[in-house]
């Protein structure tokens, strides 16, 4: 009998970088080419101070080209009205509902991803909806949010057992060494890289070592390529 085909090596997870909240897009504008250039980010989540919709189209046009030519997707938080008109590459959306309103405005020709999901029944439901990926650990409407160990756990669960990839939410250093071991194929930084008092640019570095070392520390086998 054949021996038994080993499973290829699961790739680095990836980076997917949320903006703060953006009003004036310029500071973003001027410093996303080098921060993007400078780690392995797959995607860049924009998240939009709410105005009319013609100053968040905006918004997303003077930012899409920083993010798109360094080979990032663009997703917007919600807003799934304005990803086609602006040119963004996709929308993140937060919970099973808001998910299933968006899937026909932007499938097949964009990215949905999908947070805000509680429970593993709502996770599954979401894969078997057609989410393109699915976000654990992010805070909820009071700030609150699992615990690692928590997180971590769901990240595994999810790993071990279904095709689309699962992406973790890290506060921390830590949490992203630990979601990149526990299996995430992406791990979401956000404010950790822009209140860091050294600057972005060496925070998403640090962070990128921390995602390398968890991966290091893992075993499984996965793939690991941002839905297009």
């Amino acid at each position: 009998m054949a021996a038994k085909k080993p499973a290829p090596p699961r790739p680095v997870p990836r980076l997917y970088l949320a903006t703060p909240v953006v009003d004036d897009p310029a500071p973003l504008v001027a410093s996303l080419p080098g921060l993007l250039a400078g780690a392995d980010v797959a995607a860049l989540l924009l998240r939009l101070k709410p105005s009319d919709p013609r100053g968040m189209t905006s918004r997303i046009k003077a930012l899409a080209p920083a993010v798109q030519d360094s080979g990032a997707a663009l997703l917007i938080d919600g807003n799934i009205e304005l990803v086609a008109r602006a040119g963004a590459d996709g929308a993140h959306l937060t919970g099973i509902d808001a998910l299933q309103d968006a899937l026909p405005t932007l499938k097949p020709d964009r990215i949905a991803g999908v947070g805000g999901l509680s429970t593993r029944h709502d996770s599954m439901t979401a894969g078997e909806a057609g989410a393109d990926y699915v976000l654990f650990g992010e805070p909820d409407s009071h700030g609150q949010r699992p615990s690692p160990d928590a997180i971590a756990e769901r990240l595994q669960w999810w790993a071990e057992l279904f095709e689309p990839p699962c992406v973790g939410f890290a506060a921390t250093f830590d949490e992203a060494r630990e979601f990149a071991a526990a299996g995430a194929d992406f791990v979401l930084v956000g404010d950790m890289v822009w209140n860091d008092p050294r600057g972005a640019a060496a925070a998403l570095m640090d962070a990128q070592q921390a995602i390398r070392q968890g991966h290091a520390m893992s075993g499984t086998s996965r793939p690991g390529m941002m839905p297009a």
